[in-house]
């Protein structure tokens, strides 16, 4: 009887150990779809890289307009080479406002070499309907219409509410 009850404990004993080592042991999880792709993209640095030489995102808010006349400046971004904040007016957002650095994207700048408009004395480009730029040096400011009723006449405003000068001499 003794010996009957010690076979249970080992078999018990036995069967634990089994349960324990295939429940450790993983077979390999075939890569999701994804997979690749995320380990591309994050191994990837053409493109995706802003130059060690641009423009931190917070020297550029303190050259965005400020708000007023029913306008209000929201910020939305801010990182190396870039800043954003969206213009709302009565609580509905009726342009994106931006400066970016182009050192890290010349082929931005590349689109101000044939213009013939210039606002507040730099050249300006008209994008589709709804955007306007110009270029101070190596900086490109943006208007983007969020809204049909602020018009190109609008952007081209508030560009001119930039603080320009100032941009022009930012190094």
């Amino acid at each position: 009887m003794i010996l009957h009850r010690g076979h249970r404990v080992v078999a018990a004993l036995l069967l634990s150990v089994v349960l324990l080592t295939t429940a450790c042991t993983q077979t390999p999880k075939a890569p999701g779809r994804f997979d690749q792709v995320q380990k591309e993209s994050t191994q990837q640095r053409k493109g995706q890289a802003v130059t060690k030489t641009a423009t931190q995102g917070s020297e550029f808010n303190k050259l965005f307009p400020d708000g007023g006349d029913g306008y209000q400046r929201v910020y939305t971004q801010e990182k190396k080479g870039f800043a954003e904040a969206k213009l709302k007016k009565g609580g509905k957002e009726v342009a994106l406002l931006s400066i970016s650095d182009t050192t890290s994207t010349p082929d931005a700048a590349a689109k101000f070499s044939k213009s013939t408009k210039k606002i507040g004395g730099y050249p300006a480009v008209e994008v589709g309907k709804t955007q306007t730029a110009i270029l101070v040096g190596k900086y490109q400011v943006k208007v983007l219409s969020r809204d049909p009723s602020f018009k190109a006449s609008d952007r081209a405003d508030w560009i001119e509410k930039f603080n320009l000068n100032r941009l022009a001499n930012l190094k």
